[in-house]
């Protein structure tokens, strides 16, 4: 067997799961993709397809995981993340970061593997503090309809630390904050893709509430940076990674409009239930631990996604949006 290091990636087909497999193959890692496909979508990996370090399998983490040979890292990325899917597939939703969480902290703990669980901002829920710290315990509704995310991802904490405490596992923990960039689904329900694509549609842009909400947007090139550092470092508590530059919705609204060269023409709907306010990351321990902030200013992480959906926007028929703030 190969003496390269060995990484597992659940939810490889995903949006940020994809970016990872890059980023380690480009490492020198061999990398082993796991999606059940859901969500996932092997067109953002098949251009891995062929390469010797590269191997996809078609499982759900949630009913078992099984991997021959060693394993050195397990970086878990499987769950719905936008709102649209997770909505639709609640129970699915709970079982992957309950039961898949605990199939693989088996796993990562009979391989002697470190294991890093992708969290999100969303734990956080309805922000009573601001900028948000790790060390707030948040704001979350358990049983309103974003419950079964929000709850996922905080079981997903809680039984991460408990295997680290009590079997000394090797783990890590990533809140990731609204992330985007290129392989983001058109039509997923985040804001972003919402805005660009209804504008590619020269249709009005969906606004929820009156739009001053603040969101905060981390290109996928920094986010992939910050994860890989903090799962190569030995700090095993949450650490936020996102980017600080906080927009109201309707600021970047009109953001999005002014890039297209068109006029900002907003339809209004109804907040969601529970939809934050604000969303703000204070990632002074991601400053200070990994030595990581974001390098890729928002204007031109904007011009990198718009090349991708010009692309990919052909056929996209206009559908349900909804820019409540999903961190993946």
């Amino acid at each position: 067997m190969s003496d390269k290091k060995r990484v597992l990636i659940t939810g490889g087909a995903g949006f940020l799961g994809s970016h990872l497999c890059d980023r380690f193959l480009a490492e020198g890692y061999h990398v082993i993709a796991m999606d059940n496909l859901i969500t996932g979508d092997l067109a953002n990996i098949e251009h891995l397809f062929g390469k010797e370090d590269f191997e996809f399998h078609h499982a759900d983490v949630s009913k078992f995981v099984f991997v021959p040979g060693k394993l050195d890292y397990i970086l878990h990325f499987a769950s719905p993340a936008s709102p649209i899917d997770y909505l639709k597939i609640p129970i699915q939703t709970l079982k992957v970061g309950s039961l898949g969480t605990h199939n693989l902290l088996g796993l990562a703990r009979v391989k002697g593997a470190r294991m890093l669980i992708a969290s999100t901002s969303e734990v956080y829920g309805d922000p009573e503090i601001h900028p948000q710290v790790e060390e707030y315990f948040g704001n979350v509704n358990p049983v309103g309809p974003r419950g079964c995310y929000d709850e996922a991802k905080r079981f997903q904490e809680a039984i991460t630390m408990a295997y680290h405490n009590h079997h000394g596992l090797e783990t890590r923990i990533v809140r990731i904050f609204n992330t985007y960039g290129p392989r983001m689904r058109l039509n997923d329900g985040r804001v972003l893709p919402a805005f660009l694509s209804q504008a590619l549609r020269g249709e009005n842009l969906t606004v929820f509430g009156d739009g001053s909400q603040t969101r905060s947007f981390c290109y996928v090139d920094d986010l992939i940076e910050g994860i890989y550092r903090l799962l190569l470092s030995d700090y095993p508590l949450p650490v936020n990674i996102g980017n600080p530059d906080e927009i109201t919705i309707k600021e970047f609204g009109e953001e999005i409009a002014n890039l297209m060269g068109v006029e900002f023409k907003p339809t209004y709907q109804e907040l969601p239930q529970n939809d934050p306010m604000k969303r703000k990351p204070d990632i002074t321990k991601a400053k200070e631990i990994l030595g990581w902030e974001p390098k890729v200013s928002r204007a031109e992480g904007l011009r990198r996604t718009l090349e991708y959906f010009k692309e990919h926007v052909q056929g996209v028929s206009a559908g349900q949006v909804d820019n409540t703030p999903r961190s993946f």
